[in-house]
């Protein structure tokens, strides 16, 4: 039997999500002997060279972290051997070669923001919300040859509010998914797993998200727009198209915030309804879409009075 003294564990990610699991098992006392995330790159419009949350993570406790731009690479596969680990777990982190996922004694543990085998891919959390899902979860697994299909360890489930955003469901996941992060792994210490293999179920995708998937069609129902822009917020951000009434300039505005309004009416889908001061509504099937927040392309993001305070939105329509 592996006690938790003898794992010696290296821990795989790059964002906030991948930082909560981490911490976490250093709390729990357990070894990790090395880091790998992303290397460190230019980002904002300065260009300033950032490090991943992960890394910035790391440095405080002074854990050993690679960031090889090749996971192939021979000299960085060296380096993995070096540490001599018989365990490693990935929590949002970039697809791994089986020289890696295969290297260690017990095997490669990875943490998926869904209830697996549904939502495989980039983007669970955002698709799960987009779908209309009433409850996801977190699920910890083995890896194998194939993306998010490893014999599941654990799983945890978490009920999705009706107005709850992507951006909120994270940090509730990020807190649950570390817990079970380390639950999983002291069953891996303490020799207590069951593996089960994954169900072949009708399933549901959750493929990484791109700028243009984001466009918001005003022609759907109410509910369908309502998730589509709770699923994208904060980021990526639904985004629409509005062009002045005369002039014809364009702009482009991403959606932060909005509550839907359940109403009859007889406007043409698309209609913006606005005082100029305080409100703007847009008409929908089955009733309005009220903008809380919004972000003009090159503004910062602000709430729908300080966007009017110096923007008549009547000036312009959905194009």
């Amino acid at each position: 039997m592996t006690m938790k003294q003898d794992l010696r564990i290296i821990y795989m990610g790059t964002p906030d999500f991948a930082v909560a699991p981490l911490k976490a098992l250093i709390e729990e006392g357990f070894n990790i002997v090395g880091v790998i995330t992303s290397p460190d790159k230019p980002a904002g419009r300065g260009q300033k060279i950032m490090q991943s949350a992960v890394k910035q993570f790391a440095d405080q406790y002074e854990l050993k972290t690679l960031q090889p731009t090749n996971l192939k690479n021979p000299e960085f596969i060296e380096e993995l051997k070096a540490l001599n680990a018989n365990f490693q777990i990935v929590v949002a982190f970039r697809m791994l070669p089986e020289i890696v996922w295969n290297m260690p004694e017990h095997g490669t543990m990875n943490l998926h923001a869904s209830l697996l085998p549904q939502y495989r891919g980039a983007a669970p959390i955002n698709w799960a919300i987009i779908n209309g899902e009433k409850e996801t979860g977190v699920s910890t697994f083995l890896l194998k040859h194939e993306i998010d299909t490893g014999d599941l360890l654990e799983q945890e489930k978490v009920t999705i509010d009706p107005n709850m955003t992507a951006g909120e469901l994270h940090d509730i996941l990020m807190e649950v998914g570390a817990r079970l992060v380390v639950q999983s792994t002291s069953a891996i210490a303490n020799g207590t797993t069951n593996p089960k293999p994954q169900q072949d179920l009708k399933l549901k995708a959750a493929p990484k998200i791109f700028k243009a998937d984001c466009k918001i069609d005003w022609s759907q129902p109410i509910d369908q727009i309502h998730n589509f822009i709770r699923g994208l917020s904060p980021y990526p951000a639904a985004w629409s198209t509005i062009q002045a009434k005369e002039g014809g300039k364009k702009l482009t505005f991403k959606i932060q915030e909005v509550d839907k309004i359940i109403d009859r009416h007889n406007l043409e889908v698309g209609t913006i309804i606005t005082d100029d001061k305080t409100e703007i509504k847009i008409a929908v099937k089955g009733g309005f879409i009220q903008l809380n927040k919004i972000q003009l392309e090159g503004k910062k993001a602000m709430e729908t009075r300080t966007l009017l305070n110096g923007f008549k939105i009547s000036e312009f329509e959905l194009v």
